[in-house]
């Protein structure tokens, strides 16, 4: 009676003796397992893996192949010590599981490519590529640009992406429209070949078969649409309908990055630009030239600044500003941008400095923070024959030098007090003149602060610079500006520093004078 329910059970079964003998197999067994089966050798008859499994791997029910079906092999112990092994054809759910693992490979492969990308047409890039990769013949990634404009990645399968903007009508292609505007959140949009314009077919494949249109959400706005282009007219299995979603998402996310990363680049572009130093212009009958160098070294903006305001028309004074805000990095940029801004607005008032400082500090005063401050070194020059005439004031800033022909420094007395602590300033004008070939520094005190020398604490200091100064008599202001710099830098070695800013306003050197 036991036999003939075996032999009509619909899995197959072998009961298996202690010898490793096959003593029985129903009919579903013979028909599965080819040649004679009862009365052989259980590793004779069936694949490898069952029969390690028998002779001694019994841990997990083993699974495998015969023939082109999984079969899932499970035990059950018999009288007499035999062993019956009955065999589930799990093929239908292998499969699911290979797919399953192929899916999640391929969007572990799209999180690895896409989400480390902050360059938006990398992603647009990589998003095309890896949807024909896995879901299309050709896809491609539609994202607006200002005007008609829009932004499209193209890539056939096996092929390179190909990144193009284009003025389009989103209308022509059904569901594009709604995918670019992402909410709310519609399914995908199949099309017709006959339904789709040039602009998407254009190196398509050859043979067109459906056209599919998905949203990429982004992160409260859309990250534009993808188009998907099939040389079959089948839509979207169960298992890549989930899996389109979630590769919809994860693009749509990266892009949405990318794209804020970028909006984010150009605002901060723009903004730094307004607070980057300033090319030093052409100016006749004077030579200028600049240097700055922020405190840390991945920074490009602090707390030194300097401006150079020319003044067109003759009997006018050009005005050089460089000054020096209290703290470093963004927030002492932020605060140099402002008066900046400020000391623009004051130029018609150029010729007055001490007035310009006064309403300088009211600005600052008014704020009502002692820790927002600045020192400042104003210098109006204009050009008296092949004489510079200089007007100089400092306030709370360190003095300007003046380097002569000879090699002696002089030291500028233009002393005042800082800018934006108390409410009434004082500060000292000082007029010079500048014969040819002779130059006046204007520096920060992040030159004589400079903390390093062999001892790796002592300052470089106001007695050293101009030690330094006197053996450049003569030289270019380009190349005395670099050489300031230099010898603080090369003093600081691999310490810290304060920003540092020099400028120096030369008296060109006469032709006749340089050929000598």
């Amino acid at each position: 009676m036991v036999g003939m329910v075996w032999e009509d059970a619909p899995y197959p079964m072998l009961a298996v003796s202690t010898m490793g003998t096959v003593e029985q197999a129903n009919e579903a067994a013979r028909l599965l397992l080819p040649g004679p089966v009862i009365g052989d050798r259980l590793e004779h008859v069936v694949p490898g893996w069952l029969s390690r499994a028998h002779f001694g791997c019994r841990g997990a029910d083993p699974y495998g192949e015969i023939g082109d079906r999984v079969y899932q092999a499970h035990a059950v112990h018999a009288p007499a010590g035999r062993t019956v092994w009955w065999l589930i054809d799990v093929t239908g759910r292998q499969h699911a599981v290979d797919s399953l693992r192929e899916w999640a490979a391929f969007l572990s492969d799209a999180s690895n490519e896409l989400l480390p990308s902050l360059n938006l047409d990398r992603c647009l890039e990589v998003t095309a590529c890896l949807a024909a990769r896995r879901l299309a013949d050709t896809a491609l990634v539609v994202l607006p640009r200002p005007g008609r404009w829009y932004a499209i990645a193209r890539c056939a399968r096996g092929g390179e992406a190909v990144r193009e903007d284009a003025v389009i009508d989103p209308g022509t292609l059904p569901g594009l429209t709604e995918a670019l505007q992402g909410f709310p959140p519609v399914p995908p949009r199949w099309s017709a070949p006959e339904d789709v314009p040039g602009w998407v077919l254009r190196d398509g494949p050859g043979e067109v078969g459906s056209v599919a249109v998905t949203a990429l959400p982004g992160h409260g706005l859309p990250a534009g649409a993808l188009v998907l282009v099939r040389g079959s007219r089948a839509g979207f299995s169960d298992d890549e309908r989930l899996f389109v979603r979630l590769f919809a998402l994860w693009a749509g996310s990266a892009i949405s990055v990318a794209r804020l990363y970028a909006e984010q680049a150009l605002v901060t572009e723009t903004l730094m630009s307004e607070l980057l130093p300033p090319p030093t212009p052409a100016l006749p009958g004077v030579e200028l030239a600049a240097r700055y160098r922020p405190a840390g070294p991945s920074e490009r903006v602090g707390g030194d600044f300097y401006d150079v305001y020319p003044v067109a028309g003759s009997g006018r004074e050009s005005l050089v500003v460089l000054g020096d805000v209290a703290g470093k990095g963004l927030e002492a940029a932020v605060l140099t941008g402002r008066i900046r801004n400020t000391l623009r607005a004051l130029l018609p008032l150029a010729d007055d400095h001490q007035r310009v400082l006064e309403l300088l500090n009211g600005v600052l005063v008014n704020d009502d923070d002692p820790t927002r401050y600045v020192t400042l070194v104003l210098a109006s020059f204009q050009q008296l024959g092949p004489r510079v005439a200089l007007r100089l004031t400092s306030a709370g800033h360190p003095a300007p030098l003046i380097l002569r022909n000879d090699g002696r420094v002089e030291d500028v007395p233009a002393v005042g007090t800082l800018i934006g602590i108390l409410d009434d300033i004082t500060s000292v004008t000082h007029s010079a003149v500048l014969e040819p070939g002779e130059t006046c520094l204007l520096y920060s005190d992040g030159i004589i602060e400079a903390r390093g020398g062999p001892l790796g604490h002592e300052f470089f200091g106001e007695e050293r610079l101009s030690e330094q100064l006197g053996q450049c008599a003569g030289m270019p202001p380009e190349a005395l500006a670099e050489r300031v710099q230099m010898l603080a830098s090369q003093w600081a070695g691999e310490g810290e520093h304060d920003d540092m800013a020099v400028v120096a306003i030369s008296a060109p050197r006469a032709a006749g004078r340089e050929r000598l």
